[in-house]
């Protein structure tokens, strides 16, 4: 059955070869996507596992409709607003006697009896209600609306907030004061009504206390705090309340100006801080005993290597350096922590994660100087932390590739780390040896339990850093086995009944389509094919997967190479090397890309003569931790290396003229652009920096601080790194390209850059600027100006009729 699901996908991808026919015009390829067709998203599976729900974005809008189709195969159906208002709702949960499902629709939580099919709505309001779960027997409901929690007996309501928390003081606890005591040693009256006070209030709490049918006596949780996430036992029993100061310093916040606007007025917009300039606020932790109302504050303090200092050699450094300048109160401001800040690593995983009984609950907590990471449980007896697992960087925690959870039997953690170099799955026993399910040179991610809980399943780039399936393993340790054969699997869905998997994949020219395929990797079914007529005729060039050798020591640069069939014996040809974004992505692989416009460029490169390297320079995914983290406190340096490689290969296999050879790419492309015409001055033709970061100090805290640190502690890191440090090297001609109201990379960063190049008396540089563009263009017609400028500097630069 694997070989039929590889022959259906070739099928589908059908005509990747290049031909006479020439790829189509400028116009075309740079127009809005709806000509080529949308992507499926969002796959689920309907409650009863027959039919499998997606979404599929509108022609001429972002709206996305609601389809369905039967998960055995058929024909597709869009769903009218009313189908929609009565389909099953995405991500079913069930009880574990499989008795019951929940699920969201529409922001309301709906429950169903698998046996009868009868659907009670347990909410309708206005609050977006998600995380439907149920606990262990199956009685009782739960699920949040922001920060509060509610919980619904499956026998019949009522609906009932789990806790009500007050970012508040207590008004009846007293504060020691010598007036106010004064007071009540002078005055009888003043005596009464506070003894009638604490009357009322002792009552008040024993009936609370004796009757669960009352609304939950308040937490005050103190005027100074505020919420940042809340975390319910399954049972109702326990609830988890992260927490940081209500007045943390934000930094300050650079604005954008919007130019073209409804108004004819100029606005502005509040963007981010930069790096450095407002560290993330230390989170707390606070455990609530709902059934008891009593509150403990969790200490993390008592985490392995929370007083270490990882960064005590780079600190002692610029300490020096400041007091040698007489800056003394700066290399104060400098001093480590006796225990290092935390929060809740819950931006990329789920943060907090409890065992189906509710009787073990873990959270995942990440140092603010991103060099630990910490899973650990909390003793409920003792109300205190217990680590479970540490994994630390001398670079950083990366932040993907962080999810973990609990087996069914509710005591085991399972967890992926990065901890042998490479993302695999671990289980531990709280208190035991942790236990590798996976392990080898490749990455594995998404990991999925089965209903049953026997096995997980996974997505993985086993076979090849490229090529990506899915594989399953017994969730008590086995044998990796792969199930999919797709090569370019995108994402995954368990059937409820865990027979099936709704697959997401692609290939180079195809957008994600749906399939369905059986945990043994039989009966694959292929449900979709939502390409437009038009774009299905076009014939495009299979970009083949090369292998360049790092002159550096870095073993294999794995690159797309674009040209045509007999590339390797012509001479003295252009070439262009684009640059992915985004540092930390895996632009070569056998799905559809993100850069599929670019791709399609490319193959109108190749027409007039061409050949195109897309490489994946260090610290790119999916080539383990030490690739990640070869660019720590050195951005712009690895990755040079490896395109001057991926130059000197094509130079070496592909007869192109070394002084013909441009680049170019987006955000962290466009930084690499720049980097290397200012770092390698000579060796490329030509360059097109789009959106790029020119001064890693104006760029947010989140990236920027996991890989130099902070600007005032690392300054040497920042300046070795950045592309403004390097501007009187300029000789090459570069386009710079930026959209206006980007609030990611700041269009203030190609404008500083260009001030910076006027006061050097550079020449052969321009920059376009786009006044209602974000970080990612979304206008059919900037998109087309943006690559015409690109292709016009390319054909002026490289092309030698109009060399001069």
């Amino acid at each position: 059955m694997r070989v039929l699901a590889a022959a259906l996908l070739a099928t589908l991808a059908a005509a990747p070869v290049f031909a006479a026919q020439p790829p189509v015009d400028m116009e075309t390829i740079m127009a809005d996507p709806d000509w080529i067709g949308p992507a499926v998203e969002d796959p689920y599976w309907s409650v009863d596992g027959s039919q499998v729900f997606y979404s599929l974005k509108q022609d001429g809008t972002p709206v996305r409709d609601l389809w369905r189709v039967q998960a055995n195969g058929g024909t597709p159906e869009r769903l009218d607003a009313a189908a929609a208002a009565r389909a099953d709702g995405g991500k079913p949960v069930f009880d574990r006697a499989h008795r019951h499902a929940a699920f969201v629709r529409h922001g309301d939580i709906f429950l169903r009896d698998l046996a009868s099919g009868a659907t009670v709505q347990v909410t309708r309001t206005a609050a977006k209600e998600r995380d439907p779960r149920f606990s262990l027997d199956g009685r009782l409901l739960t699920f949040r609306a922001d920060n509060d929690w509610f919980a619904y007996a499956v026998a019949g309501g009522p609906v009932s907030k789990a806790a009500d928390l007050e970012t508040k003081d207590d008004p009846s606890d007293r504060k020691a004061d010598d007036l106010a005591d004064g007071q009540q040693a002078l005055f009888k009256t003043l005596r009464g009504l506070r003894a009638d006070e604490d009357a009322m209030k002792a009552d008040a709490d024993a009936l609370a206390a004796a009757d669960p049918g009352r609304a939950p006596r308040p937490f005050w949780l103190g005027k100074n705090v505020s919420i940042v996430d809340t975390s319910l036992s399954p049972d109702g029993r326990w609830m988890l309340v992260v927490t940081e100061a209500k007045d943390a310093d934000k930094g300050k916040i650079a604005d954008l100006t919007h130019y073209v606007t409804d108004s004819g007025y100029a606005e502005s917009e509040a963007t981010r801080s930069y790096v450095g300039r407002k560290d993330p606020t230390p989170q707390s932790l606070r455990l609530l005993d709902l059934q008891t109302h009593a509150s403990f504050d969790l200490d993390t303090a008592t985490l392995p290597g929370i007083g270490d200092d990882p960064l005590a050699d780079i600190r002692a450094k610029t300490v020096a350096a400041l007091r040698k300048e007489g800056k003394g109160d700066r290399a104060d401001a400098l001093a480590a922590p006796k225990t290092r800040p935390v929060i809740v690593n819950g931006e990329y995983s789920p943060g907090i994660v409890w065992s189906d009984d509710g009787r073990q609950v873990a959270v995942q907590l990440r140092a603010i100087d991103n060099k630990d990471r910490w899973i650990a449980t909390v003793d409920f007896d003792r109300h205190a932390l217990v680590s479970q697992h540490r994994l630390t960087d001398k670079a950083w925690i990366n932040w993907d590739g962080n999810d973990f959870g609990w087996l069914r039997d509710g005591r085991t953690l399972w967890y992926l780390s990065e901890e042998s170099g490479f993302a695999q799955l671990y289980v531990r026993a709280p208190g035991s040896k942790a236990k590798a399910l996976t392990s080898g040179r490749f990455e594995v991610d998404h990991p999925v339990l089965s209903p049953d809980g026997s096995r997980f399943y996974v997505r993985t780039n086993k076979v090849a850093p490229y090529s990506y399936d899915i594989y399953s393993v017994p969730a008590q340790g086995g044998t990796l086995a792969r199930v999919t054969t797709f090569e370019g699997l995108d994402d995954f869905a368990l059937s409820p009944d865990g027979t099936r998997l709704a697959v997401l994949h692609s290939s180079p020219y195809v957008p994600s389509q749906l399939a369905t395929v059986g945990v043994d990797g039989s009966a694959v079914r292929e449900l979709t094919d939502t390409r437009k007529p038009a774009y299905k005729a076009c014939e495009w060039i299979a970009p083949k997967i090369v292998q360049v050798p790092s002159t550096h020591g870095a073993g294999t640069i794995w690159a797309k190479f674009y040209g045509p069939a007999d590339a390797a014996t012509a001479a003295s040809r252009p070439a262009v090397i684009f640059v992915h974004g985004a540092g930390y992505l895996q632009n070569v692989h056998l799905s559809y890309p993100a850069y599929f416009r670019e791709q399609m460029f490319h193959n109108m490169l190749v027409q007039r003569g061409y050949v195109v390297l897309d490489m994946d320079y260090r610290a790119s995914k999916g080539y383990g931790r030490d690739w990640r983290t070869a660019i720590y406190r050195q951005m712009g340096h690895p990755e040079l290396d490896d395109l001057l490689d991926g130059k000197a290969w094509l130079v070496a296999n592909h007869g192109v003229d070394p002084k013909r050879v441009g680049i170019y790419g987006g955000s962290y492309g466009g930084f690499m652009t720049l980097m290397a015409l200012l770092r390698a001055p000579g060796e490329f033709a030509a360059g097109a920096a789009l959106r790029p970061v020119t001064d890693w100090t104006s760029y947010n805290h989140e990236y920027t601080s996991n890989i130099l640190n902070d600007p005032q502690l690392d300054p040497d890191a920042y300046k070795a790194s950045s592309p403004i440090q390097y501007a009187e090297a300029l000789a090459d001609p570069l386009l710079i390209e930026h959209g206006l109201i980007d609030d990611n990379v700041l269009a203030s960063d190609s404008i500083r850059l260009y001030q910076r190049f006027i006061e050097l008396h550079k020449k052969n540089f321009w920059m376009s600027l786009y006044p209602m563009e974000r970080h990612g263009f979304v206008h059919a017609d900037s998109w087309y100006d943006e690559y015409r400028r690109i292709d016009e500097l390319f054909r002026e630069r490289l092309e030698p009729a109009n060399r001069n």
